[in-house]
């Protein structure tokens, strides 16, 4: 059998008997865990430029390690010379061993690249304990080749957590190592 991802064993070890101390849950199994980690590209450019579609494709599974599914237009929408059931967006979900080692990733890796970067916003929960977050160019990840980039993409990601507040998706994320903004 394959080594549990770093991060899941470090939820096990450390930040769940935490909470649980602190937040005062009655069983372990109350503790906020992570569902899943859910990419998104749109890609309004792909009307005009069909390569567009391909080359972000590329760069989402080099990004997530699985190949990434096309979304469509839900309805026309004449100003955006856009049909519906054109593609307009790639999307990746994350869950069990990829999803732990992407945010192991992300956290460590990733954020840290960005230029003056000061954390990232406590503010972007949905009222549920999941989390948002937007990357603005994709040549922060250290698996994208520079030189291979056509075009600069930002990326969406939300984690989606079984917190059921804030407080509680905060928490568990800070455990986890994310760079919340003072």
């Amino acid at each position: 059998m394959a080594q549990m991802p770093r991060l899941r064993q470090r939820y096990h070890q450390e930040i769940a008997p935490r909470m649980v101390k602190e937040q005062g849950y009655q069983s372990i199994m109350r503790v906020p865990r992570l569902e899943k980690i859910v990419l998104n590209i749109g890609l309004g450019e792909s009307i005009q430029n069909p390569k567009a579609l391909e080359a972000a494709s590329i760069d989402l599974a080099t990004i997530s390690g699985q190949r990434p599914v096309t979304t469509r237009a839900r309805k026309s929408i004449a100003g955006f010379k856009l049909r519906q059931g054109m593609t307009i967006g790639l999307v990746v979900t994350l869950r069990g061993r990829r999803m732990y080692d992407f945010l192991d990733r992300l956290v460590n890796a990733v954020l840290p690249r960005i230029r003056d970067f000061h954390g990232v916003s406590r503010d972007s929960f949905d009222g549920r304990g999941n989390y948002s977050l937007g990357i603005k160019e994709q040549i922060i990840f250290p698996e994208i080749n520079y030189a291979k980039i056509d075009k600069i993409r930002g990326l969406q990601i939300s984690i989606v957590t079984t917190a059921r507040t804030d407080e509680e998706g905060r928490r568990l994320l800070e455990l986890m190592g994310m760079p919340f903004a003072r």
